[in-house]
């Protein structure tokens, strides 16, 4: 191989980031801030039902029991309440929702039996639990829901003491006063919960959406600076691959009918060939650009088998074009025949090119050469009669 074939390979830069490297793992999870906001709202809404059904509503019943029209009634109205309670709040924290009409219905009878069971003496006490309780148990039920299904239930909840206000004789201004103080006060905590909880977690899905928007536009801007510079770098590349030649050509320094001229512009188009393949979107880049070095050689005359066993792992760039770059510039040298091979496993990739031995001048040179730069191995040898040359890569 004459001087100029056996010259180092053109110096080529070193592949950057990909557009998806330029994305941190920590701003991708921006959008979890509106999934997390809406989970503590869960946890602040169950505790409140729970403990104040348990804190507030248990004692005042059990001290006022001996007082109640029907106390094992309001009591077993107070642990349907929590079973549905606690039901409704272990869906809640697991992430998903419990089911509207079934609690609403067991809910909204309780409310209804509680009232009736409780008797006039203790219509406004405490001991009459549901009056403070049941409007936070509607508030986890109804979690995700629109405001107006909330103030649907608070309607009938107040319906429903209404009616018992009526059926128990309670009708005095001062006890209708009363009610509506009970009204407003057991119904404007729930509602402010409520529409609070929705307003947070609509403030954290805009926050994480403008997140995402800016990450997107910055991630996409950073791929333009990124191929931008890969389109310059693989330009320059490109010419300097050619310029030589071309130039000798031109000035009259190289002869077209040289064979050794030929085969400097079979190689500098071989490796344009590779480095445009590079580029390529394919499943298999690697065997995609051995087969246009392959290709080119087909047009050029020269019969050449191709054989693939295995399926290459994905290689980094500059791995690739250290496997493709020997056999190519070997390939531009062959005559009469080729038989390039790649053989491939996920830990090991080896591609061998075998061709006749050139005949004359251009065969002078050592018998065997061996090349490892701790990446990629090269070997190259010669016997008389045909000429091998391999490329193997490990994983290490």
């Amino acid at each position: 191989m004459s001087a100029d074939l056996d010259a180092a390979p053109v110096a080529v830069p070193r592949p950057g980031p990909s557009p998806a490297d330029l994305v941190r793992p920590d701003d991708v999870r921006a959008v979890d801030v509106a999934r997390a906001s809406d989970r503590g709202a869960r946890i602040a809404a169950v505790a409140i039902a729970l403990v104040w059904h348990a804190v507030i509503a248990l004692p005042a019943l059990l001290g006022a029991w001996s007082e109640l029209a029907a106390p094992a009634v309001v009591g077993a109205g107070w642990l349907v309440v929590a079973a549905t309670g606690g039901y409704a709040g272990v869906r809640l924290l697991r992430g998903g929702l419990p089911p509207v009409a079934p609690l609403v219905v067991v809910l909204l009878t309780v409310d209804a039996v509680v009232f009736a069971a409780s008797g006039r003496e203790q219509l406004f006490t405490a001991a009459n639990w549901v009056w403070g309780t049941l409007g936070w148990f509607f508030v986890v039920a109804l979690w995700g829901r629109r405001l107006t299904w909330l103030l649907v239930l608070l309607t009938a909840h107040s319906l429903i003491a209404l009616v018992a206000l009526l059926g128990h004789g309670t009708t005095a201004p001062a006890d209708l006063t009363r009610y509506a103080m009970y009204v407003y006060g057991t119904s404007s905590l729930p509602i402010a919960v409520l529409t609070g909880a929705a307003v947070i977690a609509r403030l954290a899905r805009d926050r994480a959406a403008t997140a995402a928007a800016t990450l997107a536009v910055a991630a996409e801007r950073d791929a333009a600076e990124w191929a931008g510079r890969e389109r310059r770098a693989r330009l320059a590349l490109v010419s300097g691959v050619a310029e030589g030649v071309l130039a000798e050509l031109a000035d009259g320094r190289a002869d077209p009918a040289d064979p050794l001229v030929q085969r400097r512009c079979v190689l500098a188009a071989a490796r344009l060939r590779r480095l445009i393949a590079e580029s390529d979107d394919v499943p298999d880049p690697l065997l995609h650009e051995l087969r246009a070095a392959a290709d080119l050689a087909e047009r050029n005359g020269l019969p050449i088998d191709l054989v693939a066993i295995g399926t290459p792992p994905p290689l980094p760039v500059e791995v690739r074009r250290r496997l493709v770059d020997p056999p190519t510039a070997a390939l531009a040298e062959a005559a009469r025949w080729a038989r390039l091979t790649v053989v491939a496993s996920p830990d090991e990739v080896a591609v061998s090119l075998v061709t006749p031995e050139v005949d004359g001048p251009e065969a002078t040179g050592p018998p065997s050469h061996v090349e490892d730069d701790g990446r990629v191995e090269h070997v190259q040898e010669r016997d008389g009669e045909i000429r091998w040359t391999q490329t193997r890569w490990r994983r290490t």
